[in-house]
């Protein structure tokens, strides 16, 4: 493992090589003894994985093959992040979430408790780029993005929403509504999915 500023690794990490932690910012470029990334207890780091300083992972945490994690960033307990997937930094993650394959995640989103988003997903947060005003969006406990979805900066996917695969989210979503289309229209959820979420 290949370590940069000072790092913090709890008990019971499993660590596949190659791996780098507390890869410099910016601003710590050709510095010594700045802070690193602090991964709590029994971590799983697949190979290519590159955590960024200042990241904070809590426990039981897991990243697939050549996941990068961006400076500022802070990730909750039992955290899946899957392979090739990038968060750019600045972003907060919360507990039980899990990012599948090729996820996109930009600075500034928020993302809370138990949140699932499928491959390829796709989140921004620069409405009119190169505009500078970075607002990610925000997920909110219990939501579903399905695969290939896109949502716009800004945008805040309501507690136990759906986002069907391959919508463009242009809008917020209520929460225990369902967003499906190019662009996402509102919908109710399902019966099947309520009735499931019950049990």
């Amino acid at each position: 493992m290949r370590e940069y500023g000072i790092n913090i690794i709890g008990e019971g990490a499993q660590v596949f090589e190659p791996v780098t932690i507390g890869f410099p910012s910016r601003e710590n470029l050709g510095k010594t003894g700045y802070t690193g990334s602090t991964i709590g207890h029994h971590a799983v780091l697949r190979s290519g994985t590159i955590i960024y300083c200042d990241v904070i992972i809590g426990d039981n945490f897991q990243s697939g093959h050549n996941t990068l994690i961006r400076e500022k960033t802070r990730i909750g307990d039992r955290t899946v992040i899957g392979t090739a997937t990038v968060i750019d930094g600045n972003t907060h993650i919360g507990n039980d979430v899990s990012l599948q394959s090729m996820v996109y995640i930009p600075t500034n989103t928020i993302i809370g408790d138990h949140v699932f988003i499928g491959p390829n997903a796709v989140l921004t947060n620069d409405r009119y780029p190169p505009s500078g005003c970075l607002k990610g969006p925000i997920i909110k406990t219990g939501a579903v993005v399905g695969a290939n979805a896109t949502i716009l900066p800004g945008v805040c996917i309501g507690e136990g929403a759906l986002v069907a695969a391959g919508s463009i989210v242009t809008r917020d979503v209520p929460d225990h509504m369902m967003a499906v289309g190019n662009p996402a229209r509102i919908k109710t959820l399902p019966d099947k999915i309520l009735k499931s979420r019950k049990k």
